[in-house]
């Protein structure tokens, strides 16, 4: 899995920094977390490709979403033809088939829009689901949306499955699926003398603008990326709380009780242009040591799973 921040700026943008769109490419499927203008050029820029599956919008504010119309557009004008499908909070559908429909164009290829509640599934796969949760922003419905992928097979243990007399070849497989096998000599083996535990999956947590929030803790519980609003830095919290976004410590606190495992602070205030160092040192003296950073526009980052460190075990498996 590979995120991409494509823009990390505030309502206001800046040179160095375009408004809201988050990418995540997971088996080579894309997904695209809001869409704020000029998001198209970016995805040119930085090589994500436009072969999406879902857009998913967090809320109506303009440095969200206005980056649609092009988009769709676009995307026409690269003979797509496979539907495209684009959630967003209540209330959001008349509203989102406007700027698709923007000066009366029609696009060529299937576009359907979804609003979702908050704590509903808005996909649901055999790999994956993406789930909403409600988020607190100023003068608006808001949502954000946690990527939670499905629990994986426990490792087979090789040297175990021969032990017992599983020649290898095809029954190994066949364990590995949960399906037991008789051998030889009549005997049995079943799938848990051989195979692990069940291990988890990544989860990826998009906040959109927020401020803190109960709903946030639990949708990025042990989260391997957490991308959370952090307009502000701890000395403007009255303003973050003002206006209903986050300060960078407050992001930090929810990722910590979250026990998330990294922290992605976004939508980063144009007065931190030339340095946003007031944030990160707020992010990590708030979060356990863990890593806390403001992603560049076109910073990449690859999500291992929970587990990838357990080097010394391993599927083996011919």
């Amino acid at each position: 899995m590979r995120a991409t921040f494509l823009g990390t700026g505030g309502a206001v943008p800046t040179t160095e920094r375009g408004p809201s769109a988050f990418f995540v490419e997971r088996d080579g499927e894309r997904l695209l977390f809001d869409c704020g203008e000029g998001t198209q050029r970016q995805m040119m820029r930085f090589g994500t490709g436009f072969s999406l599956s879902h857009i998913f919008v967090t809320h109506l504010h303009g440095d969200h979403i206005l980056g649609i119309p092009g988009l769709i557009q676009t995307l026409d004008f690269n003979d797509r033809t496979d539907a495209l499908a684009i959630h967003g909070p209540p209330g959001s559908k008349p509203h989102l088939r406007h700027l698709v429909e923007t000066a009366g164009y029609r696009p060529g290829y299937p576009i359907n829009i979804r609003e979702i509640r908050p704590g509903s599934v808005a996909v649901d796969t055999e790999e994956y689901i993406i789930r909403s949760f409600e988020t607190s922003h100023r003068g608006v419905t808001s949502i954000g949306y946690a990527l939670i992928e499905s629990d994986r097979k426990g490792r087979f243990n090789r040297d175990r499955a021969e032990s017992l007399g599983v020649p290898v070849g095809p029954k190994f497989g066949r364990l590995h699926d949960g399906e037991s096998v008789k051998l030889a000599d009549g005997s049995i083996v079943h799938p848990e003398q051989v195979v692990g535990d069940s291990r988890p999956g990544r989860r990826v947590v998009y906040t959109g603008d927020t401020r803190p929030t109960e709903t946030t803790v639990e949708a990025a519980n042990n989260a391997d990326l957490l991308v959370h609003d952090a307009t502000f830095a701890a000395d403007r919290a009255s303003r973050a709380k003002q206006t209903g976004h986050s300060t960078a410590q407050e992001a930090a606190q929810i990722a910590t009780r979250a026990d998330a495992r990294q922290l992605a602070l976004t939508h980063v205030s144009s007065r931190y242009a030339g340095d946003v160092t007031p944030l990160e040192s707020d992010a990590t003296a708030a979060f356990d040591g863990q890593r806390a950073f403001v992603p560049d526009d076109g910073y990449t980052l690859d999500i291992p799973f929970p587990d990838a460190d357990d080097n010394h075990l391993s599927d083996n498996i011919p």
